[in-house]
């Protein structure tokens, strides 16, 4: 028997292993096509430099048997818009995206919002419906599905009108089949931890049941609009070198290729590299072989003279945002927030952020850590034991830190990086790279050391309380009786209360 092959487009690939990108079940498919959308419209919003404001409204339409449903999901913003020409295939093509650019952002493969709406499409059988406008003289309207086979839209309906107001946005509506009652406390803590570390954020969120989460705006500092970076020599494969030696102009030397193609490599350092690696740098690339190409990847690998990647690229939060959504979500009666120096591994810059907060509305335990997993802004809810973080906290041992324990911890790590090491194209957790790791340890164990200090800073004062209560009690009995033996009136003790108030700084 003869075995029969045939190609597979993007699209029908992921149609038939749709559980890569984590469309597993109904409840977990409509909390991860509901992140994805979301995640596009706050990138859209955060690249323009443009305080975010969201609007999302999920309704169940008919109800399936058990608690599955279909849904309608609109979700609309105030972002760039998708110019005209872009807007079929920025939704309608998978890998046709703005995201395959070296830049920071939410989305990493350029595949989550278009596998949210072919999901919706293949458990409904109905069109999308997009409504965009950068702002210009029009506002477009495009009713389309999209094409598993071919993978490109197919267009059903499309309509322009006059921008009047000279709105700018899009606008996102299509149906799904999903499971809300298992979804809900996925979307909710979603929405509640994403305006933690995005208080400039505004959104509004109406559920099934109709009711109205509204998140407001406290702040309106934006964190730093990400920049596009060059590729670092160490930051790509045999493949990558081989594309970027095509896209470059033949009659470029290997030197002019260092130059201007890779990220913080000048002339002097190329010059370095060249002597190490015993190349000819006047070599141009039209005279370029294999065999040549991969001893000049190798001797990338090889070299040590390349300067780390630059940390400037990126877009943290900032201590002082950071610290102002943990307040207003969790209303802590303590919040500490480290952001550490910029570092990299594999030639991509990478930060981390972190923050400390006790008490208030913080989830947990008494005295337990609960651990909120954040990458580029996005919070993961998933898959917490095989994230960094996880690893780098059940290694350290706590006991050796004194901390309160009559109210929840809540710790928050937030890494920001042109590319986020995830395990899986379901975006839920973070490998753990030693850089990333050493990073991660280095900022929790400050933290728990400030925490230390603090909570022995509040027994202390505890303490000093419960003296006053006593020195207090017997001063004024002291008063009482001594004025009986002396037949006057009750000393006044008053004086010495407020000089022992004064010794043990009760206020």
């Amino acid at each position: 028997m003869v075995e029969s092959y045939q190609e597979l487009s993007p699209s029908e690939f992921f149609y038939r292993n749709k559980q890569l990108a984590g469309f597993t079940n109904p409840a977990r498919s409509l909390y991860t096509a509901f992140r994805e959308l979301f995640e596009n419209s706050m990138d859209a919003c955060e690249l323009m430099g443009v305080l975010p404001q969201i609007i999302i409204i999920l309704r169940e339409i008919k109800r399936l048997s058990g608690v599955r449903g279909i849904y309608k999901l609109y979700i609309q913003d105030n972002g760039s818009g998708i110019p005209e020409r872009h807007i079929l295939n920025a939704l309608g093509k998978i890998f046709y995206s703005s995201k395959y650019v070296i830049r920071q952002s939410r989305g990493t493969f350029g595949l989550g919002g278009t596998l949210a709406l072919l999901y919706g499409q293949i458990t409904t059988g109905r069109p999308i419906k997009v409504v965009s406008s950068i702002g210009g003289r029009y506002i477009y309207q495009y009713i389309f599905s999209i094409d598993i086979n071919k993978n490109e839209p197919i267009i059903h309906s499309k309509k322009r009108v006059l921008n009047k107001l000279g709105w700018r946005g899009t606008i996102i509506e299509f149906y799904l089949e999903g499971n809300y009652i298992g979804a809900s406390r996925y979307i909710i803590n979603y929405l509640k931890y994403t305006a933690a570390i995005s208080p400039y954020a505004e959104i509004l969120y109406v559920d099934p049941f109709g009711t109205l989460y509204y998140f407001p705006r406290t702040i309106t500092m934006l964190p730093p609009i990400p920049k596009e970076t060059k590729p670092h020599p160490h930051g790509i494969d045999l493949e990558m070198l081989k594309i970027l030696i095509k896209s470059s102009p033949p009659e470029w030397t290997i030197r002019e290729f260092l130059v201007n193609t890779f990220h913080r490599v000048g002339y002097n350092t190329a010059d370095k590299f060249f002597r190490f690696a015993r190349i000819y740098p006047a070599t141009r690339l039209s005279e370029l072989n294999d065999d040549l190409i991969k001893r000049l990847y190798n001797k990338f690998r090889e070299f040590g003279g390349f300067r780390s990647p630059s940390g400037d690229v990126l877009s943290p939060i900032g201590e002082k945002i950071f610290r102002e959504g943990i307040i207003k979500e969790f209303h802590p009666e303590y919040v500490d927030v480290v952001s550490r120096p910029p570092s990299s591994y594999s030639g991509y810059p990478f930060r981390i952020e972190a923050a400390l907060a006790y008490g208030g509305d913080i989830p947990g335990e008494p005295g337990g850590i609960t651990l909120f997993r954040y990458a580029n802004k996005i919070p993961l809810l998933f898959d917490e034991g095989s994230d960094v973080s996880s690893k780098v906290l059940n290694n350290i041992n706590l006991s050796s830190y004194k901390r309160l324990s009559d109210k929840p911890i809540g710790l928050f790590i937030h890494i920001v990086s042109t590319k986020v090491p995830f395990k899986s194209v379901g975006k839920e957790a973070i490998a753990d790279i030693p850089e990333i790791e050493h990073e991660v340890e280095l900022a929790i164990r400050f933290l728990l050391r400030r925490f230390t200090k603090y909570s022995r800073s509040v027994v202390r004062r505890i303490e000093a309380r419960k003296r006053f209560k006593v020195f207090e009690k017997y001063l004024k009995l002291i008063g009482f009786f001594s004025g009986k033996l002396a037949g006057v009136d009750e000393v006044d003790v008053t004086p010495l209360i407020d000089k022992v108030r004064e010794r043990y700084k009760v206020s």
